[in-house]
């Protein structure tokens, strides 16, 4: 069982599945929703997750038709994203779990629009965009 919060602590959660491969993802809306160089987001299954505090705390931005950005509505820390084409996942936000993860990032997307300041200096895998047709981003 993983748990993690938000930055207030306002809204709190469990998650009782395994995290998805955890990708860096440098599109204009992950650094614009993040306010970094990028996003580290792991694809969870909805139904092993769970809000246990601060349900009514959780907003959900629609930044694209179909595709939501959950966030809290008291200091704005970003949660996950979800879109309505693929029901059953969450974009976790990996920044937001408590403890260890015990995983690290498995490649960069959306290379093709990262910041001009940024440079990547690891050996990930980079994809111009994504390598799954099925990504929810």
């Amino acid at each position: 069982m993983m748990t993690g919060q938000c930055l207030c602590g306002g809204i709190q959660y469990e998650y009782a599945g395994r995290l998805g491969p955890i990708a860096l993802c440098h599109c204009s809306q992950c650094r614009r929703a993040q306010g970094s160089a990028f996003a580290a987001n792991s694809p969870v299954q909805k139904v092993h997750f769970r809000v246990t505090r601060g349900d009514e705390l959780v907003k959900e931005f629609e930044s694209r038709p179909g595709k939501y950005r959950a966030f809290c509505r008291e200091c704005g820390s970003p949660l996950y994203s979800r879109v309505d084409a693929i029901p059953g996942i969450l974009r976790l936000r990996v920044g937001t779990l408590d403890g260890p993860v015990n995983q690290s990032p498995a490649y960069h997307v959306y290379v093709g629009s990262k910041a001009d300041w940024y440079t990547i200096t690891d050996d990930l895998p980079q994809y111009e965009k994504t390598e799954r047709t099925n990504d929810p981003h």
